[in-house]
């Protein structure tokens, strides 16, 4: 039989908040305890491993309902695993399309930053490329 814990120590287990685990609860991503006489919660390794699933795809960026999808996949079956990889390679785009939005932002920011000359011109490139987006260099969102 597993260990019992409280939701204090699967919060310290888990590196995670009690807030954001009964938000989870809510959420239905984790699985709702059972209760003692006293009405406090009882989690299993079976929480515990679960909660460390969802909190390990938060970090990977992947947001709730794909994490709810992933966690129903999380089983044996060939098509599931297939079905894992979509999700994954979808999210792996967008991570990629957020890269590349952010490298033309640096782009951007740095010739804004290299273009400033207000010691010898007295202007701000900064300001002047922040007051007219047709002055911008790339293209950005």
């Amino acid at each position: 039989m597993s260990e019992f814990y409280s939701i204090g120590q699967l919060s310290k287990l888990a590196d995670c908040k009690v807030p954001t685990i009964r938000w989870y609860e809510d959420k239905g991503l984790l699985p709702a305890p059972t209760r003692t006489e006293g009405n406090q919660r009882r989690y299993t390794d079976r929480h515990l491993t679960t909660l460390r699933f969802i909190r390990h795809a938060r970090a990977l960026g992947f947001d709730l309902p794909a994490i709810e999808k992933l966690q129903q996949l999380n089983g044996c079956c060939y098509g599931d695993h297939m079905e894992a990889d979509r999700i994954a390679q979808e999210h792996l785009d967008d991570v990629r399309n957020k890269i590349a939005q952010l490298k033309a932002m640096e782009a951007e920011l740095v010739a804004m930053i290299e273009g400033c000359d207000y010691e010898h011109s007295y202007k701000c490139r900064i300001l002047d490329v922040l007051g007219d987006h047709e002055l911008c260099g790339g293209e950005h969102k």
